[in-house]
């Protein structure tokens, strides 16, 4: 008949009792001769160390820029969606854009060039003697430019009949080129019968040519390095 062989029992108390002893009187001075658990400890401890240093050290600025990457996404969502729909409307904005540049086109002929201004002075001169005034004064002042166009004011002053000079008026709005009238001032007559006064300032306006655009280019461009 086979005989059972006994299985030994684990005394876990036992075992606890072993560890924990092995833990007293240790000598700090040497690490080396430390039983087998304060040396297994140790070394976990040290590598805990270890990973924790690393991770402040190594991945933390890694880590911060995630979480910055993170943070832009909202607002990277929203300028997509914006491209996508420009680019959707792509056709249409185009179309726009050659309708806008038609229109200044447009509005470019009706500024004089330098050339022609002498001509237009003629012919707002010549639309008031058509209605009858008497010109008192017609003075152009300084030439006054812009970034892309210059403006020449006028002094004026008629004297007429009042509708001779709201016609006049009129006939210098609907001149080809762009004129416009202000500082309008109607002075009523000293003396019965006498002809109305009226003192306004026209300004009309030329395009630059493209030497007076470049020098306007440059003399900002002067500029404002002088202020830095």
């Amino acid at each position: 008949m086979a005989t059972s062989k006994s299985i030994p029992k684990f005394d876990v108390n036992a075992w606890f009792a072993d560890f924990a002893s092995q833990f007293k009187d240790l000598n700090f001075k040497e690490p080396g001769q430390w039983p087998w658990a304060p040396k297994l400890a140790s070394a976990l401890v040290v590598m805990l160390v270890v990973v924790g240093a690393g991770y402040v050290v190594l991945l933390q600025d890694e880590q911060d820029r995630l979480e910055a990457e993170h943070n832009r996404e909202p607002q990277l969502r929203e300028d997509f969606r914006n491209k996508l729909g420009q680019a959707v409307n792509l056709p249409e904005l185009r179309k726009q854009k050659s309708q806008v540049e038609e229109y200044v086109t447009q509005l470019e002929k009706q500024l004089p060039g330098k050339a022609e201004i002498d001509s237009l002075l003629s012919d707002i001169s010549s639309a008031g003697v058509g209605r009858g005034l008497q010109f008192e004064l017609f003075r152009p002042g300084q030439i006054l430019v812009k970034d892309y166009y210059a403006e020449l004011p006028i002094a004026l002053r008629v004297s007429g009949r009042y509708h001779d000079i709201g016609a006049f008026a009129a006939d210098v709005s609907n001149l080809s080129r762009i004129v416009t009238l202000h500082n309008l001032v109607v002075v009523a007559p000293a003396a019965p019968n006498s002809p109305l006064s009226m003192e306004a300032t026209a300004r009309t306006y030329r395009y630059l040519d493209p030497t007076e655009v470049a020098e306007q280019r440059k003399a900002a461009a002067k500029a404002a390095g002088g202020k830095k």
